[in-house]
């Protein structure tokens, strides 16, 4: 059992002092990481994955990495939370790929409710419209080509800049700027072009 010291210690720790000590096999670190982590990290992994019960299994794995993957972080390429971030993404896209080969299950009861706590009576139309166009959104996501797929990706489900971008990536800001441009670029012609095959 840590003492009270050490535990004040560790929760004004930064986020990369508490890292060198998971590297080191610190338990007590790595759950303070945890701890000050797991809630946004499952909020954007349940962006991700559209349900909440394999959201928390995604967050389970993802800090599963941090720990055995610890001494491959390296703060010099950017903040311990944008490397957290790509790992749970990593990990929820996987999960996403590994759900399509599937066929799409129907929509449970919790995203049922969701649905309906969305649409209030007078915006029905539009929570539907906005249902559809996040689903050819992410059908769209996956015809991009990868290099430009990593930097929308990581700016639309991991929240990040383009600044955040070019540290965990370790690309000049210049090409993530141009990558984004043609990402998006190729994303509008996608989907404008769904909308005309309709």
């Amino acid at each position: 059992m840590p003492k009270s010291s050490d535990m004040d210690h560790l929760t004004n720790a930064s986020d990369e002092q508490l890292m060198a000590r998971v590297t080191a096999r610190d338990a007590d670190a790595f759950e303070h990481l945890y701890d000050r982590y797991a809630p946004v990290t499952l909020g954007i992994i349940v962006r991700i994955v559209q349900d909440r019960t394999e959201g928390e299994e995604v967050l389970q794995e993802s800090f599963w990495r941090v720990w055995n993957q610890a001494e491959t972080f390296d703060p010099a390429k950017g903040p311990f939370r944008a490397w957290l971030f790509s790992i749970a993404r990593r990990q929820a896209l996987d999960l996403l790929r590994r759900r399509n080969v599937r066929p799409q299950a129907a929509r449970d009861e919790n995203e049922e409710r969701q649905f309906e706590q969305a649409a209030a009576p007078d915006n029905v139309g539009e929570a539907a419209e906005q249902a559809i166009a996040t689903e050819q959104m992410r059908g769209a996501m996956t015809h991009l080509p990868q290099e430009q797929l990593q930097v929308l990706e990581l700016a639309y489900f991991g929240g990040l800049t383009r600044q955040e971008i070019a540290r965990t990536t370790g690309l000049p800001l210049g090409t993530v700027h141009t990558r984004a441009r043609l990402g998006l670029q190729h994303l509008r012609s996608l989907l404008g072009a769904g909308k005309n095959d309709e």
